[in-house]
C-alpha cells in the first residue's frame, strides 16, 4: 500500500481545486446572511415532502445555527483574515441562546449540549477563546453524559437507536468528549461512556444486546417492517458508530477494561453482515430478527455515510487501524471499491448532501485518500468532485439543494442534510487545513 500522506493536502488536480473552492466559498457566503437562511428555512417547508424535517431549532446541529456555527469555525481556519470568526460568534450566539431557553434540552450531539460545545470549540482557535462558554456547558453536560452511560436502560437486552447511536445517544456524546480527552472532567465522563458501551456489546444466546425490539423503534412503519426487531449497521444510527469511536479511543491512548475486545467483537460481526451484490460487497440498512431469534434476509443498501458501504467502511478501517487487523482494513477498502464501480445512478445518493448524498461519500473517500495513497481514492475523489459541481444551482438561494426521494429539491441551509455540509467537503478537498469538523460525522 502507497505511505499516506502526513499532512492535509489537496487531491484535486489544478482544473478541480479552484473551482472546487470557488463554490465551497460561495455557498458559505450565501449562508453567512440570516436573511437568506430564514427564507430557506421557510421555502423548505413549502418543498418538502416531509415537513417535520424543516424545523429549524436555534440549537441544533442538524438543522439549526449550531451546524452553522461549526461550518464557520472550519472557514475560520482556511480564511482567518476574512472574518469568519465574526460570523460564527452570531450562529453560536444564537444557538448558545436557543438551548438555554429550554426546559431540559438534550445532551446529544445532533441535537443538544455535545454539539453546541463541539462548535463553540471548533471556533475556539485552539482554545483561546469561550473558555466560559465551554464551561458553562460542560457543567450541565458532564453529569448529565455519565448518568445515561450508566443508566440500567443502556444495558437491557434491547435497546432504542437513541439510546445508543452517534445522532442522540451515548456514542455522539462520546465523540464530543474524545475530542477533549486532556481535560479531566471531560475524560472522567467519557470513561463511563465507554464502559456503558464495551456493556452494550455483549450477546444473550446469539443475539446482541444492542439490537432494537420494534416496540423501541419510535416508527411504526419501521416496527411494521421489522416485527420481531433488528440489527442496525448505518454509521448514523447504528453499531458502527459505537465501533468508530471505540476504535479512535483506543488510538487516543483511552484505555477502559474490555474495550480492545468489545472492538473485536463488533467488527467480526459487521464482517459477517457482508452481502454479496452482483459479485461485490455490499452492507445492509438492518438486519432483521425473525420469530425464532434467528437472523432474517437483510436488504441491500444506499451508498451513502448514513447507511451502507461508506460508513460502514470507515469504522471498519478505523477498527483495523486501533488493533492493527489488516484483514478488516482490506474489508473496508474492498467496500469502497465496490462503491465506485457501481453506476452513479444506482448508488442511491442523488442528493449532493452530507448526510444520504455525494458530499458525505466524497468526504470519506477523501480520508481514504490521505490514509491510504491508494490511486483508487484520488480518482474516485476527482469523479465525485465533478459530481457536485455538476450538482450546482447557482440562481437557487443556497447554491445546492436536497433532493428526496420523491425527485423534489428543497432549499435547506442545516449542515445535515443542507448545502453547509456540501461546502464543507468541497473546502476539505480543495484546501491544505485538516477538516477536523468531520469528528462530528465520526470520520476522525
Amino acid at each position: 500500500m502507497p505511505e499516506a500522506t502526513k499532512m492535509w493536502a489537496p487531491r484535486l488536480a489544478m482544473d478541480q481545486l479552484a473551482p472546487a473552492v470557488a463554490v465551497g466559498l460561495e455557498v458559505a457566503d450565501r449562508l453567512r446572511s440570516r436573511k437568506r437562511v430564514t427564507a430557506a428555512v421557510d421555502a423548505s417547508v413549502q418543498q418538502t415532502d416531509f415537513p417535520p424535517s424543516a424545523s429549524w431549532e436555534p440549537h441544533s446541529l442538524a438543522q439549526g445555527d449550531t451546524g452553522l456555527a461549526l461550518m464557520c469555525g472550519y472557514l475560520d481556519s482556511c480564511f482567518p483574515d476574512d472574518g469568519w470568526d465574526v460570523t460564527g460568534h452570531g450562529y453560536l450566539g444564537a444557538a448558545a441562546g436557543g438551548i438555554e431557553r429550554m426546559a431540559w434540552p438534550s445532551a446529544g450531539l445532533f441535537e443538544g449540549m455535545s454539539g453546541l460545545a463541539f462548535a463553540a470549540q471548533s471556533l475556539s482557535r485552539e482554545g483561546t477563546r469561550y473558555r466560559k462558554l465551554l464551561t458553562t456547558i460542560e457543567g450541565a453536560l458532564l453529569p448529565r453524559a455519565v448518568a445515561l452511560a450508566q443508566d440500567p436502560a443502556l444495558q437491557q437486552f434491547g435497546l432504542a437507536y437513541g439510546q445508543f447511536d452517534l445522532i442522540a445517544g451515548i456514542t455522539g456524546i462520546g465523540t464530543y468528549l474524545l475530542s477533549r480527552k486532556e481535560q479531566d472532567g471531560p475524560t472522567g465522563a467519557l470513561l463511563a461512556v465507554l464502559r456503558g458501551l464495551v456493556s452494550m456489546t455483549g450477546q444473550e444466546e446469539g443475539i446482541p444486546r444492542w439490537h432494537t425490539p420494534a416496540r423501541l423503534m419510535g416508527d411504526e412503519s419501521l416496527a411494521s417492517r421489522y416485527p420481531y426487531g433488528n440489527l442496525n449497521c448505518g454509521l448514523a444510527h447504528g453499531i458502527p458508530g459505537p465501533l468508530a469511536l471505540m476504535a479512535l479511543a483506543i488510538e487516543g491512548g483511552v484505555h477502559v477494561p474490555g474495550l480492545r475486545d468489545a472492538v473485536e467483537r463488533l467488527a467480526c460481526w459487521l464482517v459477517a453482515q457482508r452481502l454479496d451484490s452482483a459479485g461485490d460487497a455490499d452492507w445492509p440498512t438492518m438486519v432483521p430478527l425473525t420469530a425464532d431469534w434467528e437472523y432474517g434476509r437483510p436488504d441491500t443498501s444506499r451508498t451513502a455515510w448514513c447507511y451502507g458501504n461508506p460508513g460502514v467502511a470507515r469504522s471498519l478501517w478505523l477498527a483495523g487501524r486501533a488493533l492493527n487487523e489488516p484483514t478488516w482494513r482490506e474489508s473496508a477498502i474492498d467496500a469502497m471499491g465496490a462503491v465506485y464501480r457501481r453506476p452513479t445512478e444506482e448508488r442511491g445518493i442523488g442528493s449532493p448532501t452530507f448526510c444520504h448524498g455525494v458530499a458525505g461519500l466524497l468526504q470519506i473517500t477523501l480520508r481514504f485518500a490521505h490514509e491510504t495513497g491508494l490511486p483508487l481514492f484520488a480518482r474516485s475523489a476527482a469523479g465525485l468532485i465533478e459530481q457536485l459541481l455538476a450538482l450546482y444551482e447557482p440562481d437557487s438561494l443556497l447554491g445546492y439543494r436536497d433532493v428526496e426521494p420523491s425527485g423534489g429539491r428543497v432549499d435547506r441551509p442545516g449542515l445535515l442534510t443542507g448545502s453547509p455540509g456540501v461546502a464543507l467537503a468541497l473546502l476539505a478537498a480543495g484546501t491544505g487545513v485538516e477538516p477536523t469538523w468531520d469528528r462530528v460525522f465520526l470520520l476522525s
